[in-house]
């Protein structure tokens, strides 16, 4: 696993299993709709540098939480610093601005071990301009226990060649269970660092670019490099999705 996020090369997808314009394992996402702005691309200090990994606005109480990856906010013991949420961001460009992060979580798991399987984490953001995030960009809804083996639409901004972080990414398919190591979704998926923290969802709709959020990109195996996996949002996840919100 890498900090800036996970790595992953073009895999074969069952041909029927995802509508026959999305049988790709990675490309850039023209279909426009909500997750345009839900997603967008993270930029914080760590070990004195500027990284970034990837984000989505959730649905929530507090209207300004952020889901991500556990080690797109602590990595290597370390809490990163200069939280930064940019929604749809375009190619440099930043059209709903750029969200400061006043607090960010993690899993008690991830926290005290960076326990793989639950490589989660989450973001306060201050208000911008007198307005909360998810009033301004919208949001997606989650769903957590929701089960494994389902058709998952993953998004990021992969910045690792082939990919510059200036668009944002998909992948799409039949998702399975990791049969290696973890307890994590698995997905034929190409994106590189940067996508970390990327929003997965099931029931996703192309047409209005909205889904169910299950998952985050997370980390790919260096021996097994067509495929990106994420963590399961069980109870575990959802405790820290209740957390973030009353925050």
């Amino acid at each position: 696993m890498r900090a800036s996020g996970p790595v992953g090369r073009a895999a074969t997808v069952v041909p029927g299993a995802v509508p026959a314009a999305f049988l790709r394992p990675g490309g850039p996402w023209t279909g426009g709709g909500a997750v345009v702005s839900t997603a967008g691309r993270v930029f914080f200090t760590f070990e004195g540098r500027t990284a970034s990994c990837s984000g989505n606005a959730v649905t929530s109480a507090n209207a300004s939480t952020v889901i991500t990856a556990g080690h797109c906010v602590k990595y290597q013991g370390s809490w990163h610093t200069n939280w930064v949420f940019v929604p749809a961001y375009d190619n440099g460009s930043a059209p709903y601005g750029q969200w400061t992060a006043t607090k960010t979580l993690t899993t008690p798991q991830w926290e005290a071990s960076e326990d793989i399987n639950h490589d989660i984490g989450a973001a306060v953001v201050a208000p911008l301009d007198g307005r909360k995030l998810t009033s301004v960009v919208g949001a997606q809804g989650l769903r957590f226990n929701g089960g494994y083996n389902q058709i998952m639409y993953a998004f990021g901004y992969p910045a690792a060649s082939p990919y510059d972080g200036s668009r944002l990414i998909h992948c799409g398919g039949n998702s399975s269970k990791d049969f290696l190591f973890s307890q994590d979704h698995s997905l034929a998926c190409d994106m590189t660092g940067g996508s970390s923290g990327g929003p997965w969802f099931s029931g996703f709709d192309e047409a209005t670019g909205t889904g169910l959020q299950v998952s985050v990109n997370s980390f790919g195996y260096t021996f097994l490099p067509d495929r990106m996996f994420g963590p399961y949002f069980g109870d575990v996840a959802n405790s820290l999705y209740d957390r973030a919100q009353a925050s």
